[in-house]
């Protein structure tokens, strides 16, 4: 323990007595819930469609909706045709999903399914976006495609504090649909999931509401369910250029059909109950920030310069050398940065433990996670002192190429055909 955080009050250790039980399980299945939350002033609650093709992939840059349904799956079979009619046919879906409409026709024989699932109907877009990715198995040698994978798509190294559960990592293919109204982003992964029936089956999934990061200057900070804003310096969508350098594969891809895509990764932790019978000045050392308006701790307001150099009449640093905003500044990683999209889940009560299965659904973009997010949470999981109060207990790395450019363009088809 550093001399800040010896000033700042008792040590959080005392109060570990307070059992610690297991992590909250991330990625934990489908029996996830939604917790009502407020629209925050100036952003309707269901705003038009986002536009599905472009340049991009829509769910990166785009202002981070309220509500997240997540899902990983794998690939049951060989037949290389049969996996280009599933992601066409889920292209095609999500292209009538994110306008608001049925997948198609409501009206069928009785004696047959209906082509749709009916819960989003009448819901709108409610800003709905489905973003799809392609994990590293997808790159073996099932479908001819192990030439095409990218050098910076790999399985993400072992980092420090992992407690990984296989069993909700990884897999061949992600799908993340984000939308205001959870219905309309839950109606996107079940639709997958039936749509895919025989060529892919669900590997896990998550349910994220409450955004923990802004995309765009339009949007307040949100907070954690550990009380503090969270992302206040995180990339934002009206800065193109800070985009380009951190966001967007350009030029420096191996593999061309990258070029204005992304990497998504996604880690996930905490331990509520002794996070909540801890100090608030400790809390506030162990992220370097205050806790009620979020300013750090050498500034007055939220988006005061963070000065990582201050130092107290007795000489110690005022932003401790192991707390949070410290270790994830750029600063300390030679000016990278991510953009963050990471969304609060609870999965009810750990079983064993009685304790809150709940924490932070941490999703992130960036051009090359090899000099991006591996050595921020190397980092991290090295000396944070906020790794008192949370594991890392999935893992997933994911290639996201650029946007579909017309009707008839579907996800992969720069690999598969």
């Amino acid at each position: 323990m550093t001399e800040a955080t010896s000033a700042s009050g008792p040590s959080r250790r005392r109060f570990l007595g307070v059992a610690l039980g297991a992590a909250g399980v991330a990625a934990a299945g489908t029996a996830g819930f939604g917790v009502a939350r407020a629209t925050e002033p100036g952003v309707p609650a269901a705003p038009g469609p986002v536009p599905f093709y472009g340049e991009h992939r829509a769910g990166i840059a785009t202002p981070a909706q309220d509500r997240l349904a997540f899902a990983a799956f794998d690939i049951t079979t060989t037949d290389a045709q049969a996996v280009q009619a599933v992601l066409g046919s889920w292209a095609a879906a999500a292209s009538r999903m994110t306008a608001g409409e049925a997948i198609g026709p409501t009206e069928t024989a009785p004696q047959a399914p209906p082509v749709d699932t009916g819960e989003a109907f009448d819901l709108g877009p409610a800003g709905l976006t489905v973003t799809v990715g392609f994990g590293p198995s997808f790159f073996d040698d099932r479908f001819g495609l192990a030439g095409k994978r990218p050098a910076a798509l790999d399985n993400l190294p072992a980092l420090p504090g992992d407690a990984l559960d296989p069993a909700r990592s990884n897999g061949d293919l992600c799908v993340q649909a984000c939308a205001n109204d959870p219905q309309v982003a839950f109606h996107v992964i079940r639709n997958f999931a039936r749509i895919g029936r025989g060529t892919v089956v669900m590997r896990w999934a998550q349910l994220g509401f409450g955004r923990t990061s802004s995309t765009s200057t339009a949007q307040q900070t949100p907070r954690n369910l550990m009380g503090f804003k969270d992302g206040t310096n995180n990339v934002k969508a009206e800065d193109a250029a800070e985009l380009d350098q951190f966001v967007w594969v350009d030029d420096e891809t191996d593999q061309p059909w990258m070029k204005g895509g992304s990497y998504l990764t996604r880690r996930i932790r905490m331990l509520i109950e002794s996070w909540d019978a801890n100090y608030l000045a400790d809390q506030e050392t162990i992220f370097g920030r205050r806790k009620d308006t979020g300013a750090p701790l050498t500034g007055r307001s939220e988006f005061d310069l963070v000065d990582l150099s201050a130092k107290t009449p007795n000489g110690s640093l005022v932003i401790d050398a192991d707390a949070h905003i410290r270790l994830a500044a750029p600063k300390s990683h030679g000016g990278q940065r991510i953009l963050r999209r990471g969304y609060s889940y609870t999965d009810g009560t750990d079983p064993q433990t009685g304790q809150l299965d709940a924490g932070l659904f941490f999703i992130a973009f960036q051009k090359d996670p090899r000099v991006q997010f591996v050595p921020i949470q190397r980092m991290l999981g090295q000396r944070d002192l906020l790794n008192e109060y949370i594991k890392h207990v999935g893992t997933g790395l994911f290639a996201v190429p650029p946007g579909l450019g017309k009707a008839g363009d579907w996800y992969g088809k720069s690999l598969l055909t």
